[in-house]
Formats: structure tokens, C-alpha cells, sequence
């Protein structure tokens, strides 16, 4: 007699199944646990250890700090789950705190959380899982995920308010084919609720808000701290190439911004363009944001080319909504991206993610680095 699917998709029963759960510590890693383990799963709790906080830092709103890891030992110990500290501040340093400074220095505006899920959590934990012979590897990540065939394929959550599929696009299909993520058919209320159900210690713990080595979201004094000689006084010009300005480090700024340019003017000036070789800040009016055409670099693709053939939607921004555009595979591993609609403020370092709506929601066709 043949077994049924079981609720993650394998043709084995949860009593047969080992499973890792990346435990960060908060709600949604900690309910997941607790969901798989009530269903009868052999589940093991892995949390990272990625950075060294200093008091400033454990005091925030963040991920990965030693009070998260603490909460994740409790939540185990709670399940009865075997549960596991894997110490990989010397990766995180290398694979996204380091890029993350360097994308800075040359004018970008990078997003360190695509970063770390591309190199330490899935790539490092995905080996970790599978030396562990885990079945498969869960996440407290609202994305939705359905497998058919063995083949995952991802879509944006039930909760759009929450979706994180923006900052997955990287995942590689054989990662994706091993992920689960049970809690992108939910609410962020009903995972409140089942980890009430569940009693867990973490229920009403509030979301991590800031990136984890960036304590207040302050951006400048990380670098600072990593790179004190990155502030260099440089120009700040309009869009004639006149100098009306002096800022002191071009780590200050981003595409799009307002406020802090300190130079005023007949009508609000926004900065247009980001210099890093001539250490100069370019700025001019709101409407000169306004772009249509981006090119892209790196390249992941979680789909077939054909679905490329029609217009399909992008994603420019984390909180940005979806964009119809025209979406042009070049050779390697490049693209260009036509928008149907201008949209304001771009930003090279950020990520230009794909869609195509389908019946089961918009799924994830994969996307690209902007380089302009």
C-alpha cells in the first residue's frame, strides 16, 4: 500500500520523517518547530550564531543576537527537540558583511538580508541539513511554497503585508526543491495564535525590524567601524555639472533620497546619482528619478525562458509594489528590463525580482542584481 503525501510534500509518514528548522528565535522559526513537532515529525532546531553584539546591538530590534539564540535553546527544551548552535561569524563577516560595506563604497544600496540567505543561511545550512540526513529544511519565512513531482516551486505569501519573497529570489531550484515554508499560507495573526496554542515563550515576542550588525539602522557608523577611511569630503552637483554643495562621504546617500542633502534650492532636490569614482553626489529634481529602463547582472532564474516571452511583473524594492514589464535574457547571465510605467528612485545594488501570476498566486520566476 502506497504512503500518502505527508504535509510537507514527501511520500513518507512524519514519524519517518527527520526535518531541520532554522530556529532564529522569534515567532515564526519557533512555530513552525512546534507545528512539525505536534504532527509527529523528527524535528532538529538549528540556530546561527553570525554576529558578536555589543550591548547597543542586543538592545534592538534585531536578529541572530544572543537573547534570539537563548529564546530558540528555550523553545527547544520546551518541544523536546534536539537543538543545535552553529557559530559562522567568520562566513558572515566574509559573505555579507564585507559585501555589504563594499557595495556602499561604490554608490549601491545594498540588501544584506538577500545576501546572508543566499550564502550562510541556505547554502551553509542546506549542506548542515542534508550531513544530518534531514528529509528536508523548513523556514519561519513567509513565502509560499508548493512541490509537485518533487519539484518546489515559490509564490508571494497569503500575506502580502509579510511576504518575503523579494529577499529569496537567489535561492538555487535545488535549495528550493529541499525548502519548506509552512507559514506562507498563513497570517502573521494566526502564527501568533498557534504559538499561543502552542504555549511558546516567544508568542508576543515583537518582529526583528533592524539588519542584524546595523544597530538603529545606522548604516555609516558599521562602515566606520570596518572602513574609517571611507568618509571622504566630495562634491555635490546639480544636473549641469555645477558645484552647489560639499557632503562628507558619499555612504551618506542613497537613490531617491531627501532629506540630509543640505543644500536648498528653488524646489526640493533629490539625489539623482551616485559617483563613487569621482567621490560625487548628483542631485536635481523629483522628476529625474523617474526611470523605465534597468539593466541587470547575476542572474537567477527559477523558471523556463519561455515564461519570458509575454510581459510578466518586477519587483524593484522590498516594499515596492509589482511592476508589469518586458523582461530581455541576454547572454551572460544579464538582462534588461523594460517597464511598461515609470517608477522613481531605482537604486543599483538592490535586487529586481520576477513574477508571473498563475493559479495558485504570483509565482517566483527568479531576478537579478540592478547595475544601472
Amino acid at each position: 500500500m502506497k504512503t500518502e503525501l505527508n504535509s510537507i510534500g514527501l511520500q513518507k509518514k512524519p514519524s519517518d520523517t527527520t526535518i531541520v528548522v532554522a530556529m532564529s528565535g522569534g515567532v515564526d522559526s519557533s512555530t513552525v518547530a512546534g507545528m512539525m513537532k505536534k504532527e509527529g515529525y523528527n524535528v532538529i532546531g538549528i540556530t546561527l550564531k553570525l554576529y558578536d553584539n555589543s550591548k547597543e546591538v542586543a538592545k534592538s530590534k534585531q536578529c541572530c543576537s544572543g537573547q534570539d539564540i537563548m529564546d530558540a535553546k528555550r523553545v527547544a527544551n520546551k518541544l523536546g527537540i534536539e537543538h543545535r548552535i552553529l557559530y559562522y561569524q567568520d562566513k558572515f563577516k566574509q559573505g555579507v558583511v564585507d559585501n555589504f560595506i563594499d557595495s556602499y563604497l561604490k554608490g549601491e544600496t545594498p540588501i544584506p538580508c538577500i545576501q546572508c540567505n543566499q550564502t550562510v543561511k541556505f547554502k551553509d545550512l542546506f549542506e548542515v541539513s542534508k550531513d544530518l540526513k534531514a528529509d528536508a529544511l523548513l523556514t519561519g519565512h513567509y513565502v509560499k511554497s508548493i512541490t509537485k513531482n518533487n519539484i518546489t516551486s515559490m509564490y508571494r505569501a497569503i500575506d502580502e503585508t509579510r511576504d518575503q519573497s523579494y529577499f529569496l529570489f537567489n535561492t538555487t531550484k535545488e535549495q528550493l526543491d529541499y525548502l519548506r515554508f509552512p507559514l506562507g499560507k498563513f497570517l502573521k495573526d494566526k502564527t501568533r495564535e498557534i504559538a499561543k496554542e502552542l504555549d511558546l515563550n516567544v508568542a508576543d515576542k515583537p518582529d526583528s525590524q533592524d539588519i542584524c550588525f546595523v544597530p538603529n539602522g545606522n548604516y555609516s557608523s558599521v562602515i566606520k567601524k570596518f572602513r574609517p577611511d571611507s568618509f571622504k569630503k566630495g562634491n555635490i552637483k546639480n544636473l549641469n555639472g555645477k558645484v552647489i554643495g560639499v557632503h562628507d562621504g558619499i555612504i551618506n546617500f542613497t537613490i531617491g533620497q531627501r532629506k540630509g542633502i543640505k543644500v536648498s534650492d528653488k524646489e526640493p532636490l533629490y539625489v539623482i546619482k551616485i559617483d563613487s569614482e569621482n567621490n560625487e553626489i548628483i542631485v536635481g529634481p523629483k522628476e529625474n528619478l523617474g526611470k523605465k529602463n534597468i539593466f541587470l547582472k547575476d542572474l537567477n532564474l527559477l523558471s523556463e525562458k519561455k515564461e519570458f516571452e509575454k510581459n510578466i511583473f518586477v519587483k524593484v524594492r522590498s516594499t515596492g509594489k509589482l511592476l508589469e514589464a518586458k523582461v530581455n535574457l541576454q547572454d551572460n547571465n544579464s538582462a534588461e528590463v523594460n517597464l511598461v510605467d515609470i517608477e522613481h528612485g531605482i537604486s543599483p545594488g538592490q535586487a529586481c525580482v520576477f513574477y508571473n501570476k498563475d493559479q495558485f498566486g504570483d509565482k517566483v520566476l527568479g531576478g537579478g542584481w540592478i547595475k544601472e
